[in-house]
């Protein structure tokens, strides 16, 4: 059988993987990484950089890509046949990985590199060997007998449990359906109708509609829908998601999250930490969770006064302007993204339905290529490649006709595909050990609502936002100029900095020349008016205050989860403890918005969450930047360049920060492009 996953193509052949490759090819991947692990710690193969790269990471590479691209497909492209593959062979890659980072000769082998060579490497080899040597102790390697045993299994069952949680928001997000009459999706806007019709029809149930909860569905309808009891319908069933109040409990992950902060725990006993959360931190910007946890509370407490402004506004608006709707004169969890659109509107005079009319994805894509030129001085030119689905697209990028790298825009929601938005590598950039430079491939991944008919996408400024905050992170992995795999792209960037150039990018949503070069109105052809430009900058902080809030509700109920011994047993009770804290707006009882929490139960952002906010502080002050000298001053784009974005993983974040500003972050930008400076 020729097996696309065993190929040593540059590219993984998506179109052809099908779930009977995996265990094949995976089993022959895993055997070849373990003979070369062997080869590395035989007392044969000296403590040599070169002569460990040489055996080791290429067999360990080649394992990497193909795994991720199985991993992939599972998050993309998912079928029972696929996942049961996956699921199958997963304990298997999570118990390789774990023997490698807890091999005490390997360990041994990159202890004698250091002491060794260590003053002799280049800069990147030397950041590469620190992190290798501190993972390795977080790995285990220091571990012995039964406690190094307990460790590799508490690595296997959490993947497999993280790979369980996923799967049941997935289950329960595509698994809930709802057919609406015409009466019910009154105020709905016109696309969202025409899709939701067509769905409907394709059902076998013409003259409905089919909602869903995936999010080009599900927002509209809780922003614009007039009849109450359909977004009650839809809000409750999207907040009880995955959990015990869902419609199935085989979908519940509650018992999934006990068990998982339990080992999370376990783990850092058994590492010498007194919580996970002091683990998570080893490799991050961040020092202790007390030092996050003030953070966290210090900027609530900027925001809290602008929050309550916000909810006092809309409770007004609702009682004295929408009072036919609210006769009780309360508003519930589900009416507040609809009374937020009509106060916005209102106030600004404008929706998020006007602009989306200009914002159709092919422009979009035009305008964000030639941004990307003329900034950073690079191509996105389409080319062609196997993908795993129709509507993907993929393209090169050049530098000075050079190419530098490739990548896969999946922007669709659809059935099988996991809900968010993400960047993922393919691989990265390395000069591999013959001599070879491999160029860095990367996914970008969104699920914006389809095209309906002969009409393009339409995207909310929203959406916009989304598609150039992955970009960023595209750009972080595909800009590199490093050529050490460890700390190439985004491959050793410190947690809480990673989202640096992601946040970064969204700003250049805001400004008016580069909106005149993303828009179109998809009927007339006319660019977005300037009136309607400078309502959506006055727009722009609208309830920042409560967003600020929630984001930091999510970000401290995760790191005192995490850091909190015990908490396993009083899941809901720290959620209540924390919103009583710093929400002024809590949900209802029912919400279960932990169990479908994918960021830190099955995303990697366990006592991490809490980076978005840590790296908008660092995101505002480097775009403060471009706004004092240009933003598309060519001196101050080379500078990011080549201190953030080319450097990656290389150098501390901290370092990179300051080699581009001159000075450390300060938190005034964040504020005042928020609307909350004093």
């Amino acid at each position: 059988m020729n097996n696309p996953l065993l190929s040593t193509a540059p590219l993984p052949a998506f179109a052809s993987i099908r779930p009977e490759h995996i265990q094949p090819a995976i089993s022959e991947l895993l055997e070849a990484a373990r003979r070369a692990q062997a080869e590395a710690t035989a007392d044969s193969t000296p403590a040599d950089f070169d002569a460990l790269e040489r055996v080791l990471s290429t067999a360990t590479e080649r394992l990497s890509v193909s795994w991720g691209a199985v991993s992939h497909m599972n998050a993309v492209a998912n079928t029972p046949e696929l996942r049961e593959a996956y699921n199958a062979m997963l304990p298997a890659v999570t118990e390789f990985y774990t023997s490698l980072g807890a091999d005490e000769k390997l360990f041994a082998k990159y202890k004698a590199i250091q002491q060794a060579q260590g003053a002799t490497l280049n800069p990147a080899r030397q950041q590469a060997l620190r992190h290798w040597i501190r993972d390795f102790v977080l790995s285990g390697a220091d571990l012995q007998g039964e406690a190094k045993t307990r460790f590799a299994a508490i690595q296997e069952r959490s993947a497999e449990l993280g790979q369980a949680f996923s799967e049941h928001v997935m289950d329960a997000t595509d698994g809930w359906v709802h057919y609406a009459s015409a009466a019910e999706m009154a105020g709905v806007p016109e696309d969202v109708l025409t899709q939701t019709a067509q769905a409907a029809e394709a059902d076998g149930k013409p003259g409905l509609h089919k909602i869903t909860l995936h999010f080009p569905c599900y927002l509209p309808v809780m922003q614009y829908a007039s009849h109450r009891p359909l977004r009650e319908r839809v809000y409750r069933a999207y907040v009880t998601r995955a959990s015990e109040l869902g419609d199935k409990p085989e979908w519940d992950n509650g018992a999934l999250m006990r068990e998982m902060l339990a080992l999370h725990q376990e783990e850092a006993a058994l590492l010498g930490y007194a919580n996970y959360a002091e683990v998570s931190l080893v490799a991050k910007m961040a020092e202790s969770p007390a030092q996050v946890m003030t953070f966290l509370r210090e900027l609530a407490a900027k925001a809290r006064p602008h929050a309550q402004r916000d909810l006092d506004a809309l409770r007004a608006f609702a009682r004295e302007q929408l009072a036919a709707e609210f006769p009780e004169g309360t508003l519930q969890a589900w009416d507040q993204a609809y009374v937020s659109e009509k106060l916005k509107m209102a106030r600004y005079a404008f929706s998020d339905q006007e602009v989306k009319q200009y914002l159709t994805l092919p422009r979009v894509l035009e305008g964000l290529f030639s941004i990307l030129e003329r900034v950073f001085g690079v191509r996105l030119i389409a080319d062609t490649a196997e993908v795993w689905h129709e509507s993907v697209r993929f393209y090169r990028l050049e530098r000075q006709g050079q190419l530098i790298g490739q990548v896969y825009l999946d922007l669709y929601a659809r059935t099988g595909k996991r809900p968010g938005a993400w960047m993922d590598e393919v691989r990265g950039r390395w000069r591999r050990p013959e001599g070879s430079l491999q160029l860095p491939v990367a996914h970008l991944v969104c699920n914006f609502a389809s095209p309906v008919g002969d009409r393009p996408a339409l995207l909310t400024h929203d959406d916009v936002t989304t598609l150039f905050h992955e970009v960023g992170h595209g750009l972080h992995h595909l800009l590199t100029r490093v050529e050490e795999a460890g700390v190439s792209g985004i491959s050793g960037v410190e947690w809480d900095a990673v989202e640096l150039p992601s946040q970064f990018m969204e700003n250049f949503c805001w400004e008016w020349e580069v909106l005149q070069q993303l828009s179109r109105h998809v009927d007339s052809c006319e660019p977005l008016p300037r009136s309607l430009y400078d309502k959506m900058v006055a727009a722009k902080n609208y309830q920042a205050g409560l967003q600020t809030l929630r984001q930091i509700e999510f970000a401290l109920f995760d790191m005192r989860l995490h850091a909190e011994p015990g908490s396993e047993q009083r899941i809901q009770q720290v959620l209540d403890e924390v919103r009583a804290e710093i929400s002024v707006n809590p949900p209802p009882a029912f919400n279960r918005f932990q169990h479908s929490f994918s960021h830190i139960f099955a995303g990697g952002y366990s006592a991490g969450y809490y980076s978005y906010k840590w790296a908008e502080v660092l995101s505002a002050d480097a775009w403060s930047a471009f706004e004092e000298e240009g933003v598309f001053n060519p001196d101050v784009g080379r500078r990011y360049l080549e201190n953030i974005l080319e450097v990656g993983g290389s150098r501390d974040a901290m370092d990179n920060f300051k080699a581009f500003r001159g000075r450390e972050p300060r938190i005034d930008a964040l504020l005042r492009h928020q609307g909350m400076a004093a």
